[in-house]
């Protein structure tokens, strides 16, 4: 039994929902390893289970923290892979936004030496779910068009990244205050409010892939700009937390989403994306990152890092910031 700070969602609500308290973490159990905590994200998915509109959340009070690095502190019984002070990463969905955390040790993967650790805990949830839609949903080829919701968040930026890698022309909406930064990245951004987005892509034939992380009405939208052999991906169910309205069930969209793929004449196809740690593809995927990362190859921005006890201004930062990038919470040195 080890002493700890975490952070807990005492009720669903604003940022004032956020406390820092002190808890006691018994030893791993069996097949699982505990971490000194050093770094994890505020992305998205911690802001809606805070707001209560994440699919299937846990109830609160919780932790959240998607994603962590950190090193090896003890291991439980059966657990041989790694060393005391290994350093891996994780994609953990609850619980990282503490200083000790117990996971599986399948799901542990190395963090290689000499990367910036800030820009490594981004990878691990926003990047891999960018890198696997591209990849793995869609597959996407030098020369197509794609448009992305979102440009500036995280996985849009990652989308933008990655699809400019693929050789793919990069179209998006945020907002008219990030457009310029946009631009400079080579990105052509529209204003999602005005809906200017979908009559350009339509006379321009239509997108061959849209990444829509808003859900709802906002995927009616995005698959009337798809080409003929377009495909739609789905992700985040962000549109309720965006607009500040009350959280609606995901099945009846999840089924309309779906059944669009009935008009199979249409050529067009729609699928849902959602990153699970359990994937074949999801450590190979990671690693490959990582040595992008090393090599240079990626240049992952981070918008601000702040302290644990700083999350409630982390969240808010989330929610107003003007700048592009990943927030990250420090907490050990």
């Amino acid at each position: 039994m080890s002493t700890m700070k975490k952070v807990v969602i005492t009720e669903f609500g604003d940022e004032s929902k956020l406390a820092i308290v002190n808890d006691d973490l018994p030893d791993p159990p069996r097949g699982e390893v505990q971490l000194a905590v050093e770094y994890s994200v505020v992305a998205g998915s911690d802001v809606n289970m805070r707001n209560g509109t994440y699919p299937f959340q846990r109830k609160p009070p919780l932790t959240p923290g998607y994603s962590v690095i950190g090193k090896v502190r003890l291991n439980g019984d059966g657990c041989a892979k790694f060393k005391i002070g290994d350093r891996v990463a994780c994609l953990s969905k609850y619980d990282g936004q503490a200083e000790l955390i117990n996971l599986p040790q399948q799901f542990l993967v190395p963090v290689p030496q000499g990367v910036d650790l800030q820009a490594a805990v981004a990878l691990i949830l926003d990047w891999v779910t960018a890198y696997q839609m591209l990849h793995h949903a869609v597959k996407v080829k030098s020369g197509q068009k794609i448009f992305v919701h979102g440009l500036s968040g995280a996985v849009g930026g990652a989308l933008l990244s990655l699809g400019q890698i693929q050789g793919a022309q990069v179209f998006g909406t945020a907002s008219p205050g990030k457009h310029e930064e946009l631009r400079k990245h080579g990105a052509v951004p529209f204003d999602y409010s005005t809906k200017n987005w979908i009559s350009a892509m339509r006379e321009l034939g239509g997108v061959d892939a849209v990444f829509d992380p808003l859900g709802f009405e906002s995927l009616d939208e995005s698959y009337s700009i798809l080409s003929k052999r377009g495909i739609l991906v789905g992700y985040g169910v962000n549109l309720p937390a965006l607009t500040k309205t009350a959280k609606r069930p995901a099945l009846p969209m999840m089924l309309k989403l779906f059944s669009r793929n009935l008009l199979f004449w249409s050529g067009k196809r729609t699928t849902f994306f959602s990153l699970t740690r359990k994937s074949k593809n999801f450590t190979p995927d990671l690693e490959r990152l990582f040595a992008w990362l090393k090599a240079g190859k990626i240049a992952v921005p981070i918008k601000a890092t702040f302290d644990l006890e700083e999350i409630q201004k982390a969240h808010r930062e989330y929610a107003g910031s003007a700048r592009m990038g990943s927030i990250i919470i420090k907490i050990r040195p």
